[in-house]
């Protein structure tokens, strides 16, 4: 309700009445003051919209100018040619400059991970925390709307205190959220920018009849989980054992895990196969650990069990997987 009575702080700078779009919300008024209202994410995907369109205005009164309704699907349009996510998001953070001077979109990368962060030029007030929040989802969405993809976030900030309503953050952002950060911005897997982009001017037409949707859905789907479930494997063979250890570093359902998995032809089972046996053979080769410790470095937890499956994998037994000494 926060984010709900901060609309309505844009009408009131505007001397405006925001009574029609709360009833198109089916939001009543003296919910706005009742501690802890909560409303679905339908309702503030329908009260941003129209809104916006009344005010003719897609920042709400953030900025020091409106944004005249359309300005965000001129971004989209914009970057929709672009070969990947990376260069589309380029593109974003460059457009929007022309849009506004009161913030600053920039994208990084380092160490494999990508961020994307929102420098304030300008003091936005009591209107702060609506317009970073809804900035960052608008990008996110757009980035996961554009490959097609569910995009987790590896970490989300916030240049403000954790607010009363902060167990609402989760259901917008798919990640970790901190706040009291220097800046507003989310991180994510750099690998994610490579992506191509999977959309055109129709798929584009048909978004914009409902682009609000995608800053409060998330995408079901990831096309990179496989390759994230490999790697988390290989990094945490030793603690990542179960299903839900699995789900729980990457911030999915266990549901949600087995079925992208299966949609892409495997199984988490073949999966911790494919990687254990990798693993194991690359660590008896350097002939450094006994069999029991690679055992137990790649997540078995008795030598008999890991010489069982190693002999299922290669046919013979660990071993004979020793580096080969010169006579």
């Amino acid at each position: 309700m926060a984010l709900v009575r901060a609309v309505v702080r844009a009408y009131q700078r505007r001397g405006a009445d925001p009574g029609r779009v709360l009833q198109e919300a089916r939001i009543a008024p003296e919910d706005l003051d009742t501690p802890g209202a909560r409303i679905t994410a339908r309702q503030m995907e329908i009260l941003s919209g129209a809104a916006m369109q009344e005010l003719d205005d897609e920042a709400l009164g953030w900025f020091s100018r409106r944004l005249p309704w359309g300005s965000y699907g001129m971004l989209c349009r914009a970057s929709l040619t672009s070969p990947t996510l990376g260069v589309a998001l380029k593109r974003w953070c460059r457009h929007h400059r022309l849009l506004t001077g009161d913030v600053l979109l920039s994208l990084a990368m380092e160490g494999g991970v990508a961020t994307l962060s929102v420098e304030e030029h300008r003091h936005l007030g009591e209107l702060r925390e609506l317009c970073l929040v809804t900035m960052l989802r608008y990008v996110h969405g757009y980035a996961c709307w554009a490959v097609d993809s569910r995009i987790p976030l590896l970490r989300v900030a916030f240049p403000f205190g954790a607010p009363p309503h902060a167990s609402a953050y989760p259901h917008m952002f798919p990640g970790p959220v901190a706040f009291g950060e220097a800046r507003a911005g989310f991180s994510f897997d750099a690998h994610y920018l490579a992506l191509p982009l999977r959309r055109d001017e129709r798929d584009l037409q048909a978004m914009l009849e409902r682009a609000l949707a995608f800053t409060v859905f998330h995408y079901r789907r990831d096309r990179l989980l496989v390759r994230r479930v490999r790697e988390l494997l290989r990094r945490k063979a030793g603690e990542v054992r179960t299903a839900g250890d699995v789900a729980r570093f990457l911030h999915v359902s266990v549901r949600t895990l087995h079925r992208q998995i299966r949609e892409e032809g495997s199984s988490l089972q073949a999966l911790k196969d494919e990687v254990r046996r990798q693993l194991a053979v690359e660590l008896l080769s350097r002939g450094q650990r006994s069999v029991k410790q690679v055992a137990w470095d790649v997540g078995f937890r008795s030598e008999k069990s890991f010489a069982r499956a190693f002999r299922g994998w290669t046919g013979s037994p660990p071993a004979s997987q020793g580096p080969t000494r010169s006579t």
